[in-house]
């Protein structure tokens, strides 16, 4: 009779070290208890919606909408209840089959490395395309100098100049026809000099965004998809969180923000009257 412990009486140990073992959400709430902190200090402090905290913080991530933004606002509330990020990240990607392939960025990086292969081609043909209206250029002022011959053999003749006097305005009328402006141009014009205004394009891509007034009232608080934009008033400030800011074009007081802003990563911001600047 063997008095040594067998397969069957090792298992329990091994049950007892999975049933330790604490999930996201928990960790996440334990801390958050231990710190001191209510689930509306913890928002106020992230921006990140009391829904979203109670789902996370039970272990449901659907609200999230995806891995990377649910991975975004894991590291978010980790580092609000001083928690080390990286092995809850690890445990969330271990829990739900690994780490999310960057989707946003991939269709970026690649449209970046076959635009200079592109450009060959298309310089080409613009080379192409000018050559001709040149050409053409050429070909229309070698007959319009054939009829302003005809003209002054007119003139000559006794008739009156008026049709070639009225003709000469039209090419000045077109040019003055012409717009000079863009859509930013327009927005700087637009944007009142006593009031903060925002605007949010989804130019790259869809991505969740948040706009709160300097009262800390919701202005809007959903997705936007590719194509969409949003703009936004205050007296004193408008806070935003945006949920992939590299999907993101910003215009601020009819200014353009030229922060790089990476794919997939999450950003909050605040602007104020004046120049665009975070506040």
């Amino acid at each position: 009779m063997s008095i040594g412990n067998s397969p069957e009486d090792e298992r329990p140990f091994e049950d007892d070290r999975e049933a330790a073992r604490i999930s996201v959400g928990r960790a996440l709430k334990q801390a958050r208890i231990e710190a001191g902190l209510t689930v509306d200090d913890v928002t106020n402090a992230t921006r990140v919606r009391i829904a979203i905290v109670h789902a996370i913080e039970a272990d449901d991530f659907a609200p999230c909408g995806g891995d990377v933004y649910a991975r975004g606002h894991i590291r978010t509330l980790a580092k609000a209840v001083h928690l080390d990020p990286a092995p809850l990240l690890a445990q969330y990607d271990a829990d739900h089959g690994g780490r999310p392939a960057p989707t946003p960025a991939a269709p970026l990086f690649e449209a970046e490395r076959i635009r200079p292969e592109r450009r060959g081609p298309n310089w080409t043909a613009a080379m192409v395309a000018a050559i001709v209206a040149v050409v053409g250029f050429v070909g229309f002022t070698a007959f319009k100098g054939g009829d302003d011959g005809g003209t002054s053999n007119q003139v000559a003749e006794g008739s009156t100049p008026t049709a070639s006097k009225s003709a000469s305005p039209t090419p000045k009328s077109s040019k003055s026809d012409t717009p000079k402006s863009d859509p930013s141009d327009s927005a700087i014009a637009a944007a009142p000099q006593d009031k903060v205004t925002v605007q949010v394009s989804a130019t790259d891509g869809r991505s969740w965004i948040s706009a709160k007034d300097h009262n800390g009232r919701l202005l809007f608080d959903g997705l936007l998809k590719q194509g969409d934009s949003k703009t936004f008033q205050d007296n004193e400030k408008i806070n935003l969180v945006l949920g992939d800011a590299g999907a993101i074009q910003l215009y601020v007081n009819g200014k353009k923000i030229e922060d790089d802003f990476q794919p997939g990563a999450v950003e909050r911001l605040t602007y104020t009257k004046g120049d665009p600047q975070v506040g």
